[in-house]
Protein backbone atom coordinates (compact mmCIF):
# COMPACT_ATOMS: atom_id res chain seq x y z
CA UNK A 1 0.00 0.00 0.00
CA UNK A 2 1.19 3.60 -0.45
CA UNK A 3 1.38 6.54 1.51
CA UNK A 4 0.57 9.65 -0.03
CA UNK A 5 1.10 13.38 1.58
CA UNK A 6 1.52 14.75 -1.21
CA UNK A 7 -1.84 16.84 -3.17
CA UNK A 8 0.10 17.06 -6.40
CA UNK A 9 1.65 13.73 -6.25
CA UNK A 10 -2.04 12.15 -5.18
CA UNK A 11 -3.41 13.95 -8.47
CA UNK A 12 -0.35 12.85 -10.82
CA UNK A 13 -1.33 9.40 -9.48
CA UNK A 14 -4.55 9.62 -9.89
CA UNK A 15 -3.75 10.65 -13.84
CA UNK A 16 -2.21 7.57 -13.72
CA UNK A 17 -4.76 5.30 -12.46
CA UNK A 18 -7.30 7.03 -15.13
CA UNK A 19 -4.94 6.72 -18.00
CA UNK A 20 -4.73 3.46 -17.45
CA UNK A 21 -8.38 2.36 -17.86
CA UNK A 22 -8.47 1.46 -14.32
CA UNK A 23 -11.72 2.45 -12.32
CA UNK A 24 -10.63 4.60 -9.00
CA UNK A 25 -12.76 3.73 -5.54
CA UNK A 26 -12.74 6.69 -3.01
CA UNK A 27 -13.57 6.61 0.58
CA UNK A 28 -12.87 10.29 2.77
CA UNK A 29 -12.67 9.56 6.16
CA UNK A 30 -11.04 11.49 9.72
CA UNK A 31 -9.54 7.68 10.46
CA UNK A 32 -9.55 6.26 13.99
CA UNK A 33 -10.91 3.71 11.42
CA UNK A 34 -13.87 1.17 13.02
CA UNK A 35 -15.56 -1.39 11.46
CA UNK A 36 -17.86 0.81 9.55
CA UNK A 37 -15.10 2.33 7.91
CA UNK A 38 -14.16 -0.87 6.49
CA UNK A 39 -16.89 -1.60 5.74
CA UNK A 40 -17.38 1.15 3.04
CA UNK A 41 -13.58 0.08 2.06
CA UNK A 42 -14.91 -3.51 1.42
CA UNK A 43 -17.91 -1.68 -1.05
CA UNK A 44 -15.20 0.53 -2.90
CA UNK A 45 -13.22 -2.72 -3.05
CA UNK A 46 -15.94 -4.49 -5.16
CA UNK A 47 -16.71 -2.00 -7.11
CA UNK A 48 -13.42 -0.30 -8.07
CA UNK A 49 -9.99 -1.16 -9.35
CA UNK A 50 -8.04 0.80 -7.67
CA UNK A 51 -8.68 2.08 -4.02
CA UNK A 52 -7.87 5.35 -2.16
CA UNK A 53 -8.13 6.06 1.42
CA UNK A 54 -7.98 9.45 2.37
CA UNK A 55 -7.51 10.05 6.23
CA UNK A 56 -7.63 14.21 7.05
CA UNK A 57 -9.18 15.52 10.36
CA UNK A 58 -10.90 18.65 9.08
CA UNK A 59 -10.31 21.69 11.01
CA UNK A 60 -12.89 23.59 8.95
CA UNK A 61 -15.88 21.66 10.22
CA UNK A 62 -15.37 21.74 13.27
CA UNK A 63 -16.46 25.09 15.47
CA UNK A 64 -14.81 26.74 18.62
CA UNK A 65 -15.88 24.81 21.20
CA UNK A 66 -15.95 21.36 19.31
CA UNK A 67 -13.31 18.48 19.70
CA UNK A 68 -11.14 19.21 16.81
CA UNK A 69 -7.75 18.89 19.37
CA UNK A 70 -9.23 15.93 20.92
CA UNK A 71 -10.43 13.90 18.01
CA UNK A 72 -9.17 10.84 18.45
CA UNK A 73 -6.03 10.10 15.77
CA UNK A 74 -4.00 6.65 15.30
CA UNK A 75 -2.48 6.74 12.24
CA UNK A 76 -0.14 3.65 12.32
CA UNK A 77 -3.18 1.53 13.39
CA UNK A 78 -5.39 2.92 10.15
CA UNK A 79 -2.47 2.19 7.97
CA UNK A 80 -2.52 -1.50 8.98
CA UNK A 81 -6.23 -1.90 9.36
CA UNK A 82 -6.30 -0.10 5.70
CA UNK A 83 -3.67 -2.62 4.13
CA UNK A 84 -5.32 -5.32 5.80
CA UNK A 85 -8.72 -4.76 3.60
CA UNK A 86 -6.53 -4.18 0.86
CA UNK A 87 -6.35 -0.31 0.01
CA UNK A 88 -4.43 0.48 -2.48
CA UNK A 89 -3.32 4.52 -1.42
CA UNK A 90 -3.42 5.92 1.81
CA UNK A 91 -4.10 9.72 1.11
CA UNK A 92 -3.02 11.49 4.59
CA UNK A 93 -2.12 15.09 3.63
CA UNK A 94 -1.58 17.87 6.39
CA UNK A 95 -3.76 20.75 7.04
CA UNK A 96 -1.27 22.93 5.43
CA UNK A 97 -1.82 21.41 2.45
CA UNK A 98 -5.02 21.48 2.00
CA UNK A 99 -5.33 25.12 3.31
CA UNK A 100 -2.36 26.91 2.63
CA UNK A 101 -1.52 30.65 4.01
CA UNK A 102 -4.72 32.99 2.93
CA UNK A 103 -6.75 30.23 1.95
CA UNK A 104 -10.89 31.99 1.34
CA UNK A 105 -12.60 29.55 -0.80
CA UNK A 106 -15.48 27.53 0.73
CA UNK A 107 -18.31 25.58 -0.68
CA UNK A 108 -21.90 25.88 0.37
CA UNK A 109 -24.69 24.04 -0.55
CA UNK A 110 -27.49 26.24 0.81
CA UNK A 111 -31.02 24.64 1.95
CA UNK A 112 -30.04 20.84 2.93
CA UNK A 113 -27.25 22.76 5.30
CA UNK A 114 -29.58 24.42 7.12
CA UNK A 115 -31.50 21.72 8.91
CA UNK A 116 -30.49 18.76 11.61
CA UNK A 117 -26.49 19.26 12.65
CA UNK A 118 -26.72 22.06 10.34
CA UNK A 119 -28.76 23.81 13.06
CA UNK A 120 -26.72 22.89 16.18
CA UNK A 121 -23.64 23.12 14.40
CA UNK A 122 -22.88 26.27 12.32
CA UNK A 123 -20.28 26.01 9.49
CA UNK A 124 -20.23 22.95 10.09
CA UNK A 125 -21.61 21.31 6.70
CA UNK A 126 -19.51 24.32 4.47
CA UNK A 127 -16.60 23.03 5.55
CA UNK A 128 -17.68 18.92 5.04
CA UNK A 129 -18.26 20.32 1.48
CA UNK A 130 -15.29 22.20 0.77
CA UNK A 131 -13.28 19.68 1.94
CA UNK A 132 -15.03 17.16 -0.30
CA UNK A 133 -15.10 19.09 -3.01
CA UNK A 134 -11.41 19.29 -2.57
CA UNK A 135 -10.73 16.06 -2.06
CA UNK A 136 -12.82 14.90 -5.19
CA UNK A 137 -10.52 17.40 -7.22
CA UNK A 138 -7.19 15.76 -5.96
CA UNK A 139 -8.22 11.95 -5.98
CA UNK A 140 -10.10 12.00 -9.25
CA UNK A 141 -12.28 9.04 -8.19
CA UNK A 142 -14.87 6.97 -10.47
CA UNK A 143 -16.81 6.56 -7.42
CA UNK A 144 -16.91 7.55 -3.42
CA UNK A 145 -18.56 5.77 -0.71
CA UNK A 146 -20.22 7.40 2.17
CA UNK A 147 -22.17 6.02 5.00
CA UNK A 148 -25.99 6.54 5.40
CA UNK A 149 -25.25 7.22 9.27
CA UNK A 150 -24.32 10.87 8.53
CA UNK A 151 -27.44 10.62 6.65
CA UNK A 152 -27.73 14.63 5.93
CA UNK A 153 -23.95 14.72 5.06
CA UNK A 154 -24.56 12.09 2.45
CA UNK A 155 -27.46 14.28 0.94
CA UNK A 156 -25.32 17.03 1.15
CA UNK A 157 -22.46 15.45 -0.67
CA UNK A 158 -25.08 13.42 -3.46
CA UNK A 159 -26.52 16.93 -4.09
CA UNK A 160 -23.29 19.11 -4.60
CA UNK A 161 -22.25 16.20 -7.04
CA UNK A 162 -25.31 16.74 -9.14
CA UNK A 163 -25.16 20.53 -8.67
CA UNK A 164 -21.58 20.99 -10.07
CA UNK A 165 -21.95 18.43 -12.51
CA UNK A 166 -19.22 16.19 -11.26
CA UNK A 167 -18.00 13.52 -12.78
CA UNK A 168 -19.02 10.70 -10.36
CA UNK A 169 -21.01 8.35 -9.00
CA UNK A 170 -21.52 8.76 -5.45
CA UNK A 171 -22.30 5.07 -3.59
CA UNK A 172 -24.30 5.04 -0.46
CA UNK A 173 -23.72 2.07 2.13
CA UNK A 174 -25.74 1.23 4.91
CA UNK A 175 -24.80 2.17 9.04
CA UNK A 176 -22.66 -0.30 10.58
CA UNK A 177 -24.17 -1.62 13.79
CA UNK A 178 -22.43 -3.25 17.02
CA UNK A 179 -24.16 -6.60 17.69
CA UNK A 180 -25.97 -4.72 20.32
CA UNK A 181 -27.21 -2.14 17.75
CA UNK A 182 -25.39 0.45 18.49
CA UNK A 183 -24.18 2.68 15.18
CA UNK A 184 -20.54 2.71 15.05
CA UNK A 185 -18.48 5.82 15.61
CA UNK A 186 -14.90 7.16 16.38
CA UNK A 187 -16.52 9.34 18.59
CA UNK A 188 -17.89 6.10 20.82
CA UNK A 189 -14.50 5.95 22.25
CA UNK A 190 -15.27 8.74 24.20
CA UNK A 191 -18.57 7.13 26.13
CA UNK A 192 -17.39 5.66 29.51
CA UNK A 193 -18.74 2.31 30.45
CA UNK A 194 -21.33 2.68 32.49
CA UNK A 195 -22.46 5.32 29.73
CA UNK A 196 -22.54 2.17 26.99
CA UNK A 197 -25.86 0.74 27.67
CA UNK A 198 -27.40 4.42 27.95
CA UNK A 199 -25.77 4.97 24.30
CA UNK A 200 -28.41 2.27 22.99
CA UNK A 201 -31.47 4.31 23.17
CA UNK A 202 -30.60 5.84 19.86
CA UNK A 203 -31.33 2.61 18.30
CA UNK A 204 -34.15 1.44 20.25
CA UNK A 205 -35.71 4.57 20.18
CA UNK A 206 -35.08 4.24 16.18
CA UNK A 207 -36.91 0.44 16.36
CA UNK A 208 -39.44 1.75 19.10
CA UNK A 209 -40.71 4.31 15.91
CA UNK A 210 -40.72 1.77 13.77
CA UNK A 211 -42.96 -0.54 16.21
CA UNK A 212 -45.26 2.55 16.57
CA UNK A 213 -45.34 3.46 12.65
CA UNK A 214 -46.37 -0.01 12.18
CA UNK A 215 -49.13 -0.14 14.65
CA UNK A 216 -50.57 3.08 12.81
CA UNK A 217 -48.84 5.95 14.90
CA UNK A 218 -48.71 8.16 11.94
CA UNK A 219 -48.86 11.78 14.04
CA UNK A 220 -45.19 12.84 14.07
CA UNK A 221 -46.13 15.10 17.84
CA UNK A 222 -47.52 11.47 19.28
CA UNK A 223 -44.15 9.90 17.93
CA UNK A 224 -41.52 12.88 19.11
CA UNK A 225 -43.00 12.62 22.69
CA UNK A 226 -42.53 8.81 23.37
CA UNK A 227 -39.16 8.44 21.52
CA UNK A 228 -38.47 11.81 23.80
CA UNK A 229 -39.57 9.89 27.26
CA UNK A 230 -37.70 6.44 26.21
CA UNK A 231 -34.37 8.46 25.84
CA UNK A 232 -34.87 10.51 28.63
CA UNK A 233 -35.43 7.20 30.78
CA UNK A 234 -31.73 6.41 30.42
CA UNK A 235 -29.11 8.46 32.05
CA UNK A 236 -26.09 10.29 30.82
CA UNK A 237 -28.56 11.54 28.21
CA UNK A 238 -29.26 14.78 26.90
CA UNK A 239 -31.58 15.27 23.68
CA UNK A 240 -29.50 17.73 21.01
CA UNK A 241 -32.99 16.59 18.66
CA UNK A 242 -35.54 14.74 17.40
CA UNK A 243 -36.76 15.35 13.72
CA UNK A 244 -38.64 13.81 11.40
CA UNK A 245 -38.13 15.09 7.89
CA UNK A 246 -38.64 13.93 3.92
CA UNK A 247 -35.89 12.08 3.17
CA UNK A 248 -34.84 14.37 0.34
CA UNK A 249 -35.50 17.58 0.93
CA UNK A 250 -35.00 17.32 4.74
CA UNK A 251 -37.97 19.22 4.98
CA UNK A 252 -39.78 19.10 8.22
CA UNK A 253 -43.02 16.32 8.12
CA UNK A 254 -45.74 16.59 10.81
CA UNK A 255 -47.24 12.95 9.32
CA UNK A 256 -45.65 10.09 8.28
CA UNK A 257 -47.48 9.32 5.64
CA UNK A 258 -44.82 8.44 3.64
CA UNK A 259 -41.10 7.88 3.75
CA UNK A 260 -39.89 9.80 6.60
CA UNK A 261 -36.22 10.40 7.87
CA UNK A 262 -36.11 10.01 11.77
CA UNK A 263 -32.81 11.55 12.87
CA UNK A 264 -31.51 11.98 15.96
CA UNK A 265 -28.71 13.79 17.63
CA UNK A 266 -28.22 12.59 21.47
CA UNK A 267 -25.43 13.28 24.14
CA UNK A 268 -24.53 10.65 25.95
CA UNK A 269 -21.88 11.86 28.65
CA UNK A 270 -19.35 13.79 26.76
CA UNK A 271 -19.96 11.85 23.63
CA UNK A 272 -22.98 13.30 20.71
CA UNK A 273 -24.17 10.55 18.85
CA UNK A 274 -26.17 10.50 15.94
CA UNK A 275 -28.16 7.80 13.91
CA UNK A 276 -31.43 7.56 11.85
CA UNK A 277 -33.53 4.96 10.27
CA UNK A 278 -36.41 5.81 6.97
CA UNK A 279 -39.83 5.40 9.06
CA UNK A 280 -42.21 3.75 5.97
CA UNK A 281 -45.64 3.32 7.17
Amino acid sequence: MELIQSVRQMQARADEIRRAGKRLGFVPTMGYFHEGHLALMRKARELADVVVVSVFVNPIQFGPQEDYGRYPRDLERDRRLAEAEGVDILFVPTVEEMYPEGYQTYVEVTELSKPLCGARRPGHFRGVATVVLKLFNIVKPHLAVFGEKDYQQLKLIERMVRDLNLDLEIVPHPTVREPDGLAMSSRNVYLKPEERESALSLYRALELARRRVAEGVKEVAILRDEIEKFIQAHPYTRIDYIEFRDPETLEEKQQVDGPTLLALAVFVGQARLIDNTILRP
